[in-house]
């Protein structure tokens, strides 16, 4: 049979040409393909079916040694025929039961194989479904390729805008750099050019003066007789008289200098009324604070700093709230005038200008502002500090003094639009300054106070203190020099002397409450006032030493701040939980 099959398929190969040679090339491709499906079916059923083909082989075999038993037994029958028998069932029901466990091995093979063909369906499924998830993650790929792209784009053009910009800046500020300096080259000659001609006018005046008192004066008839020495000389000084200094009967020079000033005001940050001069009030006789006259909520975040006007009916008060509020104070109360905006940070120091028209105040943006009383919105903004700017001084009418926690001290023109014109480095926190009579006193978390020489920028003096300083006062006379410390002691130099005797005051249960507590000198210089960390009022007599009185009760924080206003009749103390309390003896 095998032979048979085996013939027929070498005739149908040896046939197949002959048959074939009619028939497309295609119809061959589908034989051979068909032909190699069926070859693989063959060799993967083979193999799931080895087991099974190799037990049904040996079941064959024993079959076929049974039939040969029972042949021989037929045979030749003898006496061990039942022996034989026997044994052939033996055999028999082993084989069977061998058959039954391969049925039950099939089964199992069966189970698990459609249990693998379940699982690969089931992979199949998910392959697709990642398949297509692939297929959408690479096209959000590509969408976010190309948007990155655009951005790009648009980045670096931006990029070379900003670059372009900032090359434009650049050139401006050289270039306006370069034009201040020609503005000041010629303002500088035509001042000189001005000068030179008024001093020749000057001068030609006085030699026509010199040549008319030198001249005799011709006397009316009835003095025609000669006279004495003495009687000459008379109408020599009465003809003097008739002249007067060139400044007064030159009217021309006093415009030309007018103009002058007229035209330098045109370029400043100044006004008139800035440039006029006012008389220094001095305070006789300062009153010692007994109560409270008033209690109030001055701003919705803590309070940093306070100061009284030049002439006293103005208070001004600034915070964390980056706000400085201004107060008018009438028979021993206080009523909110204006609030003044523009600061992006915590107000850290306030000033009023001698004249009482600006308020100028430090902040913690890094920056000095400087208002007009009469506007709300900053007139300046001075900037270049690199930290926050802990304190902010009027040196002059025109010139103004920043400390900063960078620790530089900065000098400001206002009448070159603000320009800073010097820069002293300490490298060491500025916590504050006072300016007095051509120095800038400055005192440090070094434990150092420094006096500078404004005029030649050098450091001339140093002085110890007992620890971090936070505030600085001078007092009204520029005699003394008040210093707070965070070693719970107020210290009380003589600028006179610029020794290193100092007196110091201290007080039960006094404590400096941050490293910015303002201490201030009464403005006749006979007390000295500073707030606790426990929410009192601390003032000392500068004669005796001793603790004058305490204020306590008003405050719920630790008092940062306190101000004595020059006419000498009120006390204000401001604290960190927003309160701001007016004290008096009246």
């Amino acid at each position: 049979m095998t032979d048979s099959a085996g013939g027929s398929q070498r005739c149908a190969r040896v046939g197949a040409p002959g048959r074939g040679s009619g028939k497309s090339a295609s119809e061959t491709r589908w034989r051979r393909h068909i032909v190699g499906q069926l070859k693989h079916r063959d060799l993967s059923q083979h193999a799931k079916f080895q087991d099974l083909i190799r037990f049904y082989t040996q079941l064959l075999e024993k079959s076929s040694l049974t039939k040969g038993l029972l042949n021989h037994s037929s045979r030749c029958p003898s006496a061990d025929s039942s022996c034989s028998v026997s044994s052939l069932k033996k055999t028999t029901g082993e084989l069977a039961y061998q058959v039954l466990e391969l049925q039950q091995q099939i089964k199992i093979r069966e189970s698990v194989l459609d249990e693998q063909h379940a699982r690969l369906v089931e992979g199949e499924r998910r392959l697709e479904g990642a398949l297509d998830a692939r297929q959408a993650l690479r096209g959000q790929v590509e969408q976010v390729q190309a948007d990155n792209g655009t951005l790009k784009a648009e980045y670096d053009a931006l990029l070379e805008r900003q670059r372009a910009a900032e090359t434009r800046l650049r050139d401006e500020t050289l270039r306006e750099g370069r034009l201040l300096k020609d503005i000041i080259q010629l303002k500088q000659q035509a001042a000189e050019r001005l000068n030179s001609r008024n001093e020749r006018k000057s001068r030609a005046r006085e030699a026509k003066l010199q040549t008319a008192a030198r001249s005799k004066v011709t006397m009316d008839s009835c003095c025609s007789a000669p006279s004495s020495p003495e009687t000459s000389e008379t109408p020599a000084r009465g003809h003097t008289r008739l002249f007067r200094s060139a400044s007064a009967s030159s009217p021309r020079i006093l415009s030309s200098i007018r103009e002058l000033f007229e035209k330098r005001r045109g370029h400043s940050v100044c006004s008139v009324e800035e440039d006029l001069v006012f008389p220094v009030r001095i305070c006789l006789s300062a009153r010692v604070p007994a109560r409270a006259l008033q209690v109030l909520e001055a701003h919705e975040q803590g309070i940093n700093a306070v100061r009284f006007s030049s002439s006293s009916d103005l208070l001004a008060t600034g915070g964390t709230d980056r706000l400085v509020k201004l107060w008018a104070v009438r028979a021993g109360s206080l009523s909110h005038r204006a609030t003044l905006e523009g600061s992006s940070g915590g107000i850290t120091c306030i000033e009023f200008d001698p004249a009482g028209f600006r308020i100028l105040a430090a902040s913690y943006d890094k920056s000095a502002l400087l208002w007009r009383l009469d506007d709300s919105a900053p007139k300046l903004t001075l900037t270049g500090h690199s930290r926050k700017v802990t304190a902010a001084r009027f040196s002059s009418v025109h010139q103004v003094v920043t400390g900063s926690a960078d620790g530089t001290v900065r000098l400001w023109d206002l009448q070159r639009a603000a320009a800073c014109v010097q820069v002293v480095t300490v490298l060491s926190y500025c916590s504050d300054l006072v300016c007095s009579e051509n120095c800038v006193i400055s005192g440090h978390f070094d434990s150092k106070i420094r006096v500078w020489d404004s005029r030649m920028v050098s450091c001339v003096q140093e002085l110890p203190a007992p620890g971090k300083v936070t505030s600085l006062d001078v007092s009204a006379d520029h005699r003394q020099l008040l210093s707070c410390c965070r070693d719970d002691c107020l210290q009380l130099v003589d600028l006179r002397r610029w020794s290193n005797d100092r007196v110091c005051f201290r007080a039960e249960g006094f404590k400096c409450g941050s490293d910015s507590t303002k201490a201030v000198i009464s403005p006749d210089g006979c007390f000295l006032a500073a707030g606790s960390a426990d929410g009192a009022v601390y003032i000392w007599n500068v004669s005796t030493g001793n603790l004058e009185t305490r204020l306590p009760d008003k405050h719920s924080s630790p008092i940062s701040a306190v101000s004595w206003s020059l006419s000498g009749e009120y006390v204000v103390s401001v604290d960190k939980s927003r309160r701001a309390v007016l004290w008096s003896d009246i």
